[in-house]
């Protein structure tokens, strides 16, 4: 069982199972949704069980995908496409230890001048 937050604990969660590897995306919408590169781990929607749902706000942000953050303290915690069976959750939403590690990168040709990608992981183009 993996737990995880927001800041202030208006929203929780607990997933069942182990956590598939992250990812990394460095598209200029994940950027300004976390502020850097947003790193998260696809889960299926039956393992995973949202409290506090009601704090949860939805950013639509294109035709295929929504935003979730707290809406009390504005922490960025899901990118949930509807149409597909999991929805990403973010990695440093999580409580305690993950045992993941970061699988690859993704859009990295939309990554901030202020920083390089050195650690030799894929880079998808998408």
């Amino acid at each position: 069982m993996h737990k995880g937050s927001c800041l202030c604990g208006a929203v929780t969660f607990e997933i069942e199972g182990d956590l598939r590897a992250p990812d990394a995306c460095h598209c200029s919408k994940c950027r300004k949704q976390s502020g850097h590169f947003f790193a998260s781990t696809d889960v299926p929607r039956r393992q995973i069980a949202i409290q506090g749902g009601e704090s949860v706000t939805w950013y639509q942000s294109s035709e295929k995908v929504r935003r979730g953050f707290c809406g009390v303290c504005g922490s960025s915690l899901f990118w949930d496409p509807p149409h597909h069976d999991w929805i990403a959750v973010a990695m440093g939403a999580f409580d305690g230890p993950t045992e993941t590690k970061l699988k690859m990168h993704i859009y990295p040709a939309d990554k901030g001048d202020y920083y390089d990608i050195t650690d030799n992981l894929p880079q998808n183009a998408q």
